[in-house]
């Protein structure tokens, strides 16, 4: 047994000493989201999805009105579906946040894990740890996106790398270069700065902050300076960078890592509001 069969397999089982919540693939409980939770979920869909025009990527737009997710809390297994035939990936369910080998193993199977749960009525505008809105809302609809999905796998790949060579220092940047992409990311498109991060995305307040305000820096996209910079994770960022395509993330993977740890071992890590040598701002409006 392999692959998803094994996780499978694995469902509603117990968790071994030390693992995490998400450690465990479960069945996603879709009988026991109340009309409370359905409401809570029309409220988050519509109240961000129209927020989205002019603002988040044009990928991200087009795939979230193709995913078609606003009637209800979507069925796993239906959304799966529909992934697989546009990327080969697929959605498992978990109860929460999972451990660094877990969540790396899923994404070098082309795995997503989605928490099941959804936030209370009175956590619409924040929740610091991820639910179903953020994993749904925010995730899923780039992985309808060839490019963007083969990047994430090859980020799920190099950390079961890292993990087997880099050490916590390691982990660490590669945790940053998550944080700054894949959370909290921008691309440049021909009409201006658009969001892709899927922790902006599934924030009413940063998705109007990350764009709007003059407060955060907006810097062109570098690995090692991303690898090196420090993130907060209760509080908008003070730092977001812009790539000019997901081309330029998957090229930014493909090689391999183990140079890149042994050249920032030791290296200084960078204030999550600092300003350094090379550092190239980019206006939020196109030239």
């Amino acid at each position: 047994m392999d692959g998803l069969a094994a996780y499978q397999a694995t469902l509603n089982q117990p968790l071994p000493a030390g693992a995490y919540p998400g450690d465990v693939v479960v069945r996603q409980p879709i009988e026991r989201y109340s009309a409370a939770d359905q409401q809570t979920w029309r409220t988050l869909y519509r109240r961000q999805s129209a927020l989205m025009p002019g603002r988040a990527a044009t990928a991200f737009v087009e795939a979230l009105a193709a995913l078609e997710l606003g009637d209800a809390i979507p069925d796993f297994e239906q959304l799966s579906a529909r992934l697989m035939r546009a990327t080969g990936w697929r959605i498992v369910a978990v109860n929460g946040l999972c451990s660094d080998r877990v969540f790396f193993e899923h994404l070098a199977n082309r795995r997503f894990p989605v928490t099941w749960w959804l936030r209370a009525p009175e956590q619409l505008d924040y929740l610091q740890e991820p639910d179903l809105f953020h994993d749904v809302f925010g995730h899923v609809p780039l992985l309808m996106n060839k490019i963007f999905a083969d990047y994430m796998q090859a980020y799920g790949k190099g950390g079961l790398k890292a993990l087997a060579v880099g050490g916590e220092q390691a982990l660490a940047q590669l945790a940053r270069l998550y944080w700054y992409t894949v959370e909290f990311g921008l691309i440049r498109e021909a009409k201006g700065l658009r969001l892709y991060g899927a922790g902006i995305l599934s924030s009413k307040g940063e998705t109007l902050y990350a764009l709007d305000s003059d407060t955060p820096h907006r810097l062109r996209f570098e690995l090692e300076r991303i690898m090196r910079t420090d993130y907060k994770i209760d509080e908008f960022q003070r730092c977001y960078f812009v790539i000019d395509s997901f081309n330029e993330l998957f090229d930014a993977t493909r090689p391999d890592f183990t140079p890149l740890y042994r050249a920032l071992a030791g290296a200084e890590d960078i204030a999550a509001d600092a300003i350094v040598a090379g550092d190239v701002m980019i206006g939020r409006m196109a030239a």
